[in-house]
């Protein structure tokens, strides 16, 4: 049987901490590193790059954390495998050859993956199928050092390099099952150490260490960090980020879907959690698919209104600004943030925030018109008028459309380092995605004394989005804890809490052997992140919301 793979993670979004890649180089004992570049709005980011420059595409902070992690990585022996490619991982793999030679490695061996690209429609920017790991694995296979793909899944990061050091095949779908829920808990970098926990109190999450994985050749895991790195990981901080940004018990992907419902967490030594009885099925027949496109046009001023009468004040502007502005955009959004509180210490926590956002898809519409409409009115409107920034002329918003793709509309295919092409097939076998049948709940908890509180205090959470839609996974720390959650916190009681979600759909996933609901909320975020619709345009404190709000909680549990 061969040793457990041990596989790093050192960027969870295009942006994330540079310093990470010498961080896990140097910090410990590693086979592989990988790092995830790619999200939605990053599509959209580098097809606007690619628009400037047909030779971009891709993450350039990647290459740039290259110049030294090429050499580290050499010197130990450690495969880099990222998403960094983007619509353009040809482009980085020669960038990156052209780098190697430049630092004297000659022999480090680049291969990318390609294939994943759509025909792109009209007026859209991207179009992208989700590609599995198999490409990953044929490029390790060949002797790879680095293997940059374009859009494949983010777990692929990880069960692409554990099918390539087990030899798994493609049909082992527990194995890969299991590889697939660790490349979920490493995908998003900190978030498994202890990054945006909501018990972050409990433990120094000041500057988090990058998790890593130990994978098992039957594909069981144990999430951990390197030695001497900040953060935590415990059971906690590894079910929130199984919970994010998932939906229900079948969490697919183009090489298999795994069963969250199925997922066992247990302790296993300080700063270690292991995965276990990860059961794995037939991936769906489609694979999913991405759009970019530009949306329109949005522009946005910001009111600051202080002290007594804030009603009023924001009732006199928007009248006189609407009196007065000489175009009528597409959409007119105003939104009243009561941060103000009376008899406050200090001028800016007297004041409150008046946000006027306007969409049109003409430039001109939501451009100096509107925003040089709103500061004509600074000598003539309400006392101690003033605005937050100077005013704009607007800047174009961006729109990410999911979508599903025929495997055959696609060409999934491996660049070895030497050139050759292996073309990766579709899955041989494939199962549509049903619904799973909702477990029995535990049973509740005894009658007794209850208090007003909120529900932070017994459940932690984690959210996030998904193109328009938005998900909130919510947890107990304890069994008692779970046998209260799970008959109070229904969809009704979620749509009273969050009162955004009245009148959408709202659908509730429970998931026993994590003691969590998970649920999706459909079109809270209009479209998506890139369109800044909301407050929150990626859902990302949702769930801190939620826990913010207060219903009766029994006594017991406080």
């Amino acid at each position: 049987m061969k040793r457990p793979l041990r596989i790093g993670n050192a960027s969870g979004f295009y942006g994330d901490r540079s310093g990470a890649v010498r961080e896990m180089l140097t910090g410990g004992d590693l086979d592989v590193l990988t790092g995830d570049y790619l999200a939605e709005l990053t599509m959209l980011i580098l097809g606007r790059d690619r628009l400037k420059d047909p030779g971009l595409g891709y993450a350039k902070t990647f290459l740039r954390q290259m110049e030294e992690g090429l050499g580290l990585a050499h010197d130990r022996g450690v495969r880099i495998v990222a998403n960094a490619g983007g619509l353009n991982p040809a482009g980085l793999a020669g960038a990156l050859r052209a780098l190697a030679r430049r630092l004297g490695l000659p022999r480090v061996r680049v291969a990318h993956v390609e294939g994943d690209q759509l025909p792109v429609p009209e007026g859209a920017l991207t179009a992208n199928a989700y590609l599995g790991g198999g490409g990953i694995t044929a490029s390790l296979r060949a002797g790879a050092d680095v293997v940059v793909t374009g859009r494949v899944t983010d777990a692929a990061l990880v069960s692409g390099p554990a099918a390539w050091w087990f030899g798994w095949g493609p049909e082992e779908y527990d194995r890969l099952a299991g590889a697939v829920v660790a490349g979920h808990v490493l995908e998003c970098g900190t978030q498994a150490t202890g990054g945006n926990y909501a018990f972050f109190t409990r433990h120094d999450v000041r500057r988090p260490g990058f998790p890593l994985a130990e994978v098992h050749q039957d594909g069981s895991a144990v999430v951990t960090k390197h030695d001497g790195t900040g953060g935590v990981v415990d059971t906690g901080t590894v079910t929130a980020q199984l919970l994010y940004e998932t939906a229900g018990a079948r969490y697919p992907g183009p090489d298999v879907t795994a069963r969250l419902d199925t997922v066992r967490l247990d302790p296993d030594g300080p700063d270690r959690v292991r995965i276990s009885g990860v059961r794995g099925e037939a991936p769906p027949p489609a694979l999913k698919a991405g759009l970019t496109r530009l949306g329109g046009w949005r522009n946005e001023v910001v009111f600051v209104l202080t002290g007594l009468d804030i009603e009023a004040k924001a009732r006199l502007v928007r009248e006189q600004w609407e009196d007065t502005c000489p175009v009528r955009p597409a959409e007119v959004r105003w939104e009243l943030a009561r941060t103000d509180r009376p008899d406050a210490a200090t001028e800016e926590t007297a004041s409150a925030l008046l946000r006027l956002v306007v969409r049109d898809t003409d430039p001109d519409a939501v451009g100096r018109a509107v925003s040089g409409a709103a500061v004509e009115l600074a000598l003539g409107s309400y006392p101690g008028f003033h605005v937050t920034a100077p005013p704009g002329k607007g800047a174009p918003y961006g729109v990410f459309e999911a979508g599903y793709a025929d495997p055959g509309a696609v060409t999934h295919t491996a660049v070895l380092p030497d050139g050759e092409r292996e073309v990766i097939p579709p899955a041989g076998r494939t199962k549509a995605l049903e619904p799973v049948p909702e477990p029995p709940l535990p049973e509740p908890l005894p009658p007794g004394p209850v208090r007003r509180a909120p529900l932070g205090l017994v459940a932690g959470a984690r959210s996030g989005d998904k193109g328009g839609d938005a998900n909130a996974g919510v947890w107990a720390p304890t069994q008692e804890a779970w046998r209260w959650l799970a008959h109070t916190l229904t969809t009704e009681r979620f749509r009273e809490l969050v009162p955004e979600a009245r009148g959408l759909e709202v659908v509730r996933h429970v998931l026993p052997n994590l003691r969590a609901l998970n649920f999706t909320v459909t079109g809270l975020l209009g479209e998506g992140v890139a369109a800044q619709a909301r407050f929150d345009p990626q859902a990302k404190a949702l769930g801190e919301w939620l826990r913010a709000r207060h219903l009766d909680i029994p006594e017991a549990l406080l």
